[in-house]
């Protein structure tokens, strides 16, 4: 072998070396992911079975009840905020889509850090939580609310909100439903579009003072047609999620809530 062929092996060598190096590392991370992922999705199953009860016969005066809505057939479905809250304190409400992901507990925290790397339960995990901004009111008596998760490839969490940038799904699904102890309310799609994170954050739209400025701007961008009404006294709630059409992209899916059973 010639003397000049020995580094050329050496440096393949290490190449090699280094290239299984990072094959093993990513392989690795991805476990690690996919194990976070299956941890939090069987997090909230448990948390399902206990405080989601679909038998009417479980309805009691410590229990949030929603019935079938007009125009929407879907069976009733009962929160036991008791359990909810003994879990969590930071419980505010429970977000409902039917036949979609969404059927989730929604925290309220002081920040907006903690809930997207934690649970309900307080467990770290990359799935996170829905959470309301600490800005509104935790029991929902403002005319804004808004409602944080994350975008997950799953579909998990907010991931299935981007079927709304289509009206087919809009169609498919053009209300949601929110469950708090105070009572209940049908929510009303109105408007959907994309916003970046630091216009939102230069028009403040998180201020109910600036709710009018909100609703016009959602109007001009929005991707689908509602024949939702509101007017001036109407209670809003805000979905948000990331988006990526460009970079701090924020997709967000705006609903009048309509109350059930005399909710407030």
């Amino acid at each position: 072998m010639e003397k000049n062929q020995k580094p050329a092996i050496t440096a393949v060598w290490f190449l090699l070396i280094i290239s299984i190096g990072v094959i093993l590392f990513s392989g690795y991370k991805l476990w690690g992911s996919l194990q976070s992922y299956a941890q939090g999705n069987e997090n909230y199953e448990q948390l399902h079975e206990q405080v989601r009860q679909p038998d009417e016969n479980h309805v009691d005066s410590n229990m949030a009840v929603l019935g079938s809505a007009p125009m929407v057939d879907i069976s009733p479905i009962y929160i036991n905020f008791n359990v909810l809250e003994k879990i969590n304190s930071d419980a505010a409400a429970w977000l409902y889509c039917p036949n979609t992901v969404i059927d989730y507990p929604i925290m309220r925290a002081d920040d907006y850090d903690w809930y997207l790397h934690h649970l309900p339960d307080g467990t770290y995990n990359a799935n996170g939580t829905l959470f309301l901004d600490y800005n509104c009111p935790a029991d929902f008596s403002g005319r804004l609310s808004i409602i944080y998760g994350h975008y997950m490839k799953s579909g998990k969490m907010f991931g299935s909100l981007a079927g709304y940038k289509k009206q087919e799904y809009f169609e498919r699904h053009p209300y949601l439903y929110l469950y708090t102890r105070q009572g209940n309310y049908r929510i009303d799609l109105k408007y959907g579009c994309v916003i970046g994170a630091g216009e939102w954050r230069d028009r403040a739209f998180m201020y109910e003072v600036n709710l009018n400025a909100l609703l016009a701007y959602a109007a001009s961008k929005t991707t689908f047609d509602s024949s939702a009404e509101c007017t001036d006294g109407d209670k809003f709630i805000i979905l948000s999620t990331c988006s990526y059409e460009f970079n701090d992209a924020r997709y967000i899916v705006i609903g009048v809530l309509r109350p059930e059973y005399g909710a407030g």
